[in-house]
């Protein structure tokens, strides 16, 4: 009888926070070293310049970066509120950020936990923190299509759909591709694909060079019936603003790349908010 008191009071605790977010979503690929935590970040900074209010849960257990890429390294989780759960961090006026690199003392501390420990700890980041009244939340889970993003769809319950990345390489398309299927096993919502890296603009000639050639996200796009939200040049200030915790699409707002990003989230708001 204790026990289905707990959970039933466990549930209420996470619906309460679900009665908070109007929408839902979570940031995917089936291959790492796409640039989907740095597509997850610079769109909630994007939502934030549009006037929305933003939370970002980094569920990448084993390797989180956002800390870094959100510039609140070494910050900690707020006090905890009038009925004890700690609330997520302020990074900015209406971006809050939950990730386990802030519950670990030692960044450099390796997390070597087995499935059920991670799913545990996921419920909990909707369970045992107090988010605020939000816009968007957005979820940037590990590559693949294991536990952490199948943990994040159940307890979140509704998500509004999910932001597929990959780079043109039909490699990275093989498993972008996976991804779909898996959002569409799970009945959400595919928001759209998210190419990255798309080419490079020379610094001498201005020129495109395409360093990662292929054609497979066009045509993943259209075996699949989604759309194509935008295509991402590579900038070196991406990599230079991610690693000084700084907002790329602010910092460096006039450049294609950063234009090309707050297309795609122009693009999401009216997909998600139709």
């Amino acid at each position: 009888m204790e026990q289905k008191a707990d959970k039933k009071a466990e549930e209420m605790a996470i619906q309460e926070n679900l009665d908070r977010i109007k929408y839902k979503l979570v940031v995917i690929s089936g291959k790492g070293g796409v640039g989907k935590s740095t597509v997850a970040v610079n769109a909630a900074f994007a939502l934030a310049l549009n006037g929305k209010k933003v939370g970002i849960l980094d569920v990448d257990i084993h390797g989180p970066s956002i800390a870094k890429m959100l510039g609140i390294e070494g910050r900690t989780l707020k006090a905890a509120t009038a009925d004890g759960r700690p609330q997520p961090i302020r990074v900015v006026e209406n971006i809050y950020a939950l990730t386990i690199a802030s519950m670990m003392p030692n960044p450099d501390e390796p997390i070597i936990w087995r499935g059920p420990l991670k799913i545990g700890v996921i419920r909990q980041f909707m369970q045992d923190i107090e988010w605020p009244e939000l816009d968007y939340l957005i979820v940037d889970c590990p590559p693949g299509t294991g536990d952490e993003p199948l943990s994040v769809i159940q307890t979140l319950k509704k998500v509004d759909g999910t932001i597929i990345v990959s780079t043109p390489q039909d490699v990275a398309l093989l498993d972008a591709r996976k991804t779909i299927t898996f959002s569409g096993k799970m009945n959400v919502p595919v928001i759209g694909i998210v190419e990255n890296m798309a080419m490079f603009l020379c610094p001498h000639c201005g020129e495109p060079i395409d360093i990662f050639k292929g054609t497979g996200v066009q045509k993943a796009a259209d075996d699949f019936g989604v759309d194509i939200l935008g295509s991402i040049p590579i900038d070196a200030n991406i990599v230079k603003t991610s690693d000084s915790g700084r907002p790329f699409v602010y910092d460096f707002g006039k450049t294609l790349a950063a234009q090309a990003m707050q297309s795609i989230v122009t693009k999401i708001i009216e997909k998600v908010e139709k």
